[in-house]
């Protein structure tokens, strides 16, 4: 066995992982001690990414269809990329070069994104080159600039340690970003005077550290950032020193401000005035804050002024530049800051320059050796798939994100995938929302097989290295896109230069670096051997320097004309699409503990299913008894777009008047568009970025009665092969969702429908669950359409589908999931009952995905214990694990075990 040194592939915190392999295969994977994102933890999705890599679904082959009517077949990659060169040439000399657009991804490599912005704009004469960045981080990198003068986060993750406020701004990190929560936690824990201080409209596991929560009415931030600016004001804790010194436009800000007295601003929010008052003033006194922010402020039609509304907290405090203190954008993906580093944005150029200046435009076409770069900005994500919709763009190239189930108004998007006169999907999996739009299919290396860097949020470039080749004919996105350059030049132009005749992606790096030189990311000292020798660096990292720079500003001096820092006086807009009599609700979306996106790979995992076991939409208690429902009643969420039936469960934390729903859920685990088919496209005017967080939709029982579970392990044992068949019977049903089972290796199908299927379908059903055999117990009532089958091997019950009654799933899971001895029950196994016969004890919800440990458990260690919560916590520990791993459970066990105390 060896092993090799690289990065986790899920959020922007850019964690360094130990990969271990041994004859070809990836067998393991585990934190590096010797990284500073994350000194070795990681958290449940990083821990199990040796999972992802193989089985079923991935890409292997090039695949090719002429007829969209047609299915792919395979091909070899010079007919796939000559056939697409040929298209794209084509069509570019037909229609012109906007009519043509790439749309990327924060998955790849900063060599990879470099490769696709120049194919782009040098060769093809396009700015139509974007990122899925654009739904996650656009608002941030406009907040900077219009602030602080540039997309650079002036902070470091070593300001945890050192800040004495700490603001967390729409950002679940205990789940989004776990292993820098932990380090929060860690802070706390080393100095209990540390002020927390969380903004959201849920009290989310993030909330339950927090001295305070400010649950304030989605989308009005930049009211209470005014309001506490107000404050601040009133108050004299302001730094008037600084303010003179370093900043300009403070007048026209004070003047807005005084609009949005403390009482005003938190009547708007819903909180208190001594809420907000008190954030104000933990701010204000504190010796450094620290503000760490995220999806809630950036997926907004007004993200932009939301972040700048934050950013002028700390302007008017000189919380910036030190220790402890600055605006910290917490990126979602990871090398979303490398998309932003190389230009891969519509709107933006390499090294941080910008399409809207004729000398910039002009340095970069000289550095590239063309005539010009086109001066006009290209169609940004949202925007991009109108224009192919309207057919404007006919031909689209997506690589390594998966449009039909992320962004917003699926219904559309979906429509125009239909409309494109071409759709190339370079893709590492072939089984994702987007690959049956796809008239090319290229596949591409995945995590653990290729060679690059990437950047985090705290600007730190890491290394990335294979581990091993990647299956079948699966190439790196570099070498695809310099391949298909090449191609696509002697079609354009009659020969191949040497623009794109890169043997490596070192060589890709080096240019990449030599375009940054003098800008503020420059990175002219930093190649792959110091990354090599000194491990990962941040930037800038300029020649003759030893080492980055941990924070940027420290002199009070801005990368703007006259070195000044602007506040930005930007006036509150309630959400683009607010509630009425007829939409009563306001749709929250965010993220999960255990999965990421839109699963491609997360979902693979069957461990990392526990916490979250099928998709669900959670309401307020009192909401679902105002309503007639209860939690596990199937429901139907509609908006102004589209609607989308799903199972309903209760929170107390979310807010009355408000739903929560995943962001995950798309049509390849739930029947219709998926959660995306209710979002708003709408967008920022300053940041493009669409208003994915919020939308108005109305709740209702969905009237379904025959219902049906069936799960079970397949006999082969390859449960992502059977759940790919299950998932192609979604459609079938008004309701259906679908999902692994984390104990028992299998899958889990559960439908609804307004009256019962053909028998046929039911057949089939029983047939994808290998209940069609002679050794299978059944049950069937035509008359009431109720029908229970249950197969048995040994002693364990192996598969089960029951239909129209489901009273005895309850039990008949727990027998599955535990393995619980069940032959000798014989028929008793059909019993239409919730109760169970013998023998069956429900482990409630799994909170602990790394050791598969249930609630049930976990409470039951906690009230047999004795002391304050930390003691029982740690008596539970020992006793079961729980909590000891990658810690991103805590929070939950931390919360259960106050509750013992209290019962105590």
């Amino acid at each position: 066995m060896s092993e090799v040194h690289s990065t986790c592939c899920y959020c922007g915190v850019g964690c360094g992982v130990i990969i271990d392999r041994r004859d070809g295969r990836i067998t393991g994977v585990r934190g590096d001690p010797k990284h500073p994102a994350n000194f070795g933890k990681l958290c449940s999705k990083g821990q199990t990414l040796h999972e992802t890599v193989g089985g079923h679904g991935r890409a292997l082959f090039p695949e090719l269809r002429l007829n969209r009517n047609a299915p792919r077949a395979r091909v070899s990659w010079d007919a796939a990329l000559d056939h697409v060169a040929e298209k794209f040439a084509d069509t570019i000399k037909k229609y012109g070069p906007d009519s043509v657009a790439f749309y990327i991804s924060g998955q790849l490599l900063t060599e990879d994104y470099y490769a696709f912005n120049k194919l782009a704009r040098a060769l093809v004469g396009t700015n139509n080159v974007d990122s899925n960045s654009r739904l996650c981080m656009s608002s941030a990198v406009a907040g900077y600039k219009a602030t602080l003068g540039a997309d650079a986060p002036p902070t470091c993750y070593e300001d945890i340690d050192h800040a004495d406020c700490i603001v967390i701004a729409g950002s679940n990190a205990a789940w989004a970003h776990p292993v820098l929560f932990r380090r929060i936690e860690d802070a706390k824990t080393k100095n209990p005077d540390l002020k927390i201080i969380v903004i959201d409209p849920r009290r989310t596991a993030t909330a339950e550290i927090a001295d305070l929560h400010l649950a304030i009415q989605p989308g009005t931030d930049v009211v209470l950032f005014h309001g506490m600016l107000n404050a601040l004001l009133w108050e004299n804790l302001t730094n008037t020193a600084y303010i003179e010194a370093h900043t300009q436009g403070y007048d026209a800000l004070k003047t807005l401000v005084r609009e949005y007295s403390p009482g005003f601003a938190a009547e708007v929010c819903g909180i208190t005035t001594e809420e907000l008052l008190t954030a104000a003033r933990w701010f204000g006194t504190a010796r450094a804050a620290l503000s760490l922010y995220c999806m809630g402020l950036n997926q907004s039609a007004s993200g932009a002024d939301k972040n700048a509304a934050l950013i002028n907290l700390h302007l008017a405090t000189g919380h910036i530049g030190r220790p402890g203190a600055g605006p910290f954008s917490l990126t979602g993906q990871p090398n979303a800051m490398g998309g932003r580093e190389t230009g891969a944005m519509a709107n933006l150029l390499i090294g941080h320059r910008d399409i809207n200046d004729g000398a910039d435009r002009a340095e970069v076409a000289k550095l590239w050796d063309v005539p010009s770069i086109p001066s006009h900005p290209g169609k940004t994500a949202v925007e991009m798939f109108a224009a192919i919709a309207r057919g404007e763009i006919k031909a689209v190239w997506i690589a390594c994100t998966n449009p039909a189930q992320s962004l917003p108004g699926q219904n559309a998007v979906r429509a125009a995938l239909m409309t494109a006169e071409l759709v190339v999907l370079q893709e590492t999996y072939a089984d994702t929302e987007t690959a049956p739009y796809a008239d090319v299919l290229l596949p591409a290396a995945g995590w653990g097989e290729k060679e690059g860097t990437v950047t985090n949020s705290e600007r730190r470039i890491s290394r990335v290295r294979a581990a091993v080749d990647a299956p079948g004919e699966a190439l790196p996105d570099w070498r695809i896109v310099c391949d298909f350059a090449m191609l696509l030049e002697r079609k354009l132009h009659g020969r191949a230069s040497a623009r794109f005749a890169f043997d490596n992606p070192r060589q890709i790096f080096n240019e990449y670096r030599e375009m940054t030189r003098g800008r503020n990311t420059d990175i002219t000292g930093l190649g792959y051997a110091t990354l090599d020798a000194k491990g990962p660096q941040q930037w800038p990292y300029a020649i003759g320097a030893r080492e980055g720079k941990k924070r940027l500003y420290e002199n009070g001096v801005f990368p703007i004309s006259g070195g000044r820092a602007r506040f930005a006086a930007v006036p509150y807009k309630p959400v683009a699409e607010n509630i009425d009599a007829r939409f009563p609700f306001r749709l929250n979306t965010g993220r999960l503990r255990d999965q990421w996106h839109g699963m491609t790979r997360s979902g693979r995992v069957a461990r990392l299913w526990g916490h979250a076991p099928e998709p669900a939409a959670t309401l307020n208690p009192a909401d679902l008894v105002r309503r007639g429902l209860v939690a596990g009643d199937i429901v139907r969420l509609e908006s102004r777009r589209g609607a989308l039936n799903v199972i309903a469960a209760a929170n107390p934390g979310v807010a009355p008047g408000q739903v929560f729903l995943p962001m995950h859920w798309g049509s390849r685990y739930l029947s219709g568009a998926g959660i995306n088919a209710l979002t708003l496209p709408v967008i920022d005017p300053k940041s493009f970025q669409p208003e994915l967080k919020h939308c108005a939709i109305k709740v209702s029982k969905a009237l379904l009665p025959w219902r049906l579970i069936a799960f079970g392990t397949p006999r082969d044992g390859d449960a992502l092969a059977q759940l790919a068949r299950v998932q192609a019977w979604l459609p079938e049903f008004e309701f259906a969702s679908c999902a692994l089972t984390p104990d028992a290796g299998g899958v889990l199908l559960r439908a609804a429908a307004s009256s019962a299927p053909a028998a046929d379908v039911l057949a089939a059903i029983h047939a994808l669950f290998e209940l069609d055999s002679e050794d299978v117990l059944r049950y069937a009532d035509p008359t009431r359409g109720n029908t229970r089958c249950v197969r048995v091997d040994g002693e364990r019950v192996v598969a089960v589908c029951l239909s129209g009654d489901g009273s005895s799933e309850s039990w008949l899971r727990e027998f599955h999931a535990q393995g619980l001895p069940a032959a000798a029950l014989g028929s008793l196994l059909l019993a239409p009952s919730a109760k169970a016969p013998s023998g069956a004890t429900s482990r409630g919800r799994i909170i602990c995905s790394c050791h598969g440990v249930g609630e049930t458990a976990i409470v039951a260690a906690l009230q047999g214990a004795a002391g304050d919560a930390t003691a029982r916590l740690g008596s539970a520990q020992q006793q079961l694990l729980c909590g000891t791993q990658c810690g991103s459970c805590l929070p939950e066990l931390r919360k259960l075990a106050a509750a013992a105390v209290s019962a105590a």
